[in-house]
């Protein structure tokens, strides 16, 4: 069996659990089906669309893992070009051979049944690329979505750990010389890496004006301990609500 990851928002991992994955996307041919792809040893690669995503669909993404036969039918392809038409096994060879998969995916031509959905995970917000993969001009690394995320112990057993984590006071002060809700989100990220107290430091960023920097904070909270991050989640819990459904 091939293993595969799907991002998608949390909102729709109750009726992914329930129901499957709907053949929504439109693939190279016209058909219908779902992106994913392999689980790699870089957490970071195997999960590298969700910043990308992250521009285009509002709230928290989540990565579904699916598991599917060796022999089911697939494509695989760099985005932009035209894509391979292989099976599932191979689709997982061809892209652990590449030196650099970056903005490789894989489209599955079907829907995705409940009995192929194996869990749904939390995934840092700030993973991976935006716009291109060479946009930053180096290669995505593991080490800021690999230790201390939520339920962490359970994604160092499917991904190698990449290096230690930073140390809270230099990723504070990193936070603090952020200048953007990119490099905000990127060291939330990172600060998701490990349990930690001290939610109160960042409660500021509740009100922070960019939806997806209040999104990636309630995520990270998760890893936090004490009354203070409770309250805080409970906090970004009732803002979300109150600025009602996102659009379609």
């Amino acid at each position: 069996m091939a293993e595969f990851v799907h991002i998608t928002t949390a909102r729709a991992s109750g009726r992914i659990r329930r129901s499957g994955i709907a053949a929504r996307s439109h693939g190279r041919d016209g058909g219908r089906g779902v992106y994913c792809m392999p689980v790699l040893p870089s957490y970071t690669l195997t999960c590298q669309w969700v910043r990308e995503l992250r521009r285009w669909q509002q709230g928290v993404l989540v990565a579904v893992q699916l598991r599917l036969p060796d022999a089911d039918p697939v494509t695989v392809g760099r985005y932009g070009t035209t894509p391979r038409q292989v099976t599932a096994a191979q689709a997982v060879a061809v892209i652990r051979r590449l030196d650099d998969p970056r903005g490789y995916e894989v489209f599955v031509p079907r829907a995705v049944t409940p009995g192929e959905v194996r869990r749904v995970r939390d995934v840092p917000q700030g993973a991976g690329w935006r716009y291109l993969p060479q946009a930053h001009g180096r290669r995505p690394c593991g080490c800021c979505a690999q230790r201390g995320e939520y339920k962490g112990a359970g994604l160092r057993r499917w991904f190698p750990y990449d290096g230690p984590p930073r140390p809270k006071h230099e990723l504070m002060a990193n936070l603090r010389d952020a200048a953007t809700a990119d490099e905000i989100i990127d060291v939330l990220s990172e600060l998701g890496r490990a349990r930690r107290g001290g939610a109160w430091e960042l409660a500021h960023l509740a009100e922070h004006p960019d939806p997806h920097v209040r999104d990636t904070l309630a995520s990270v909270l998760r890893v936090y301990r004490g009354r203070e991050a409770r309250q805080l989640r409970q906090r970004l819990q009732v803002d979300s609500a109150d600025d009602g459904p996102p659009d379609a």
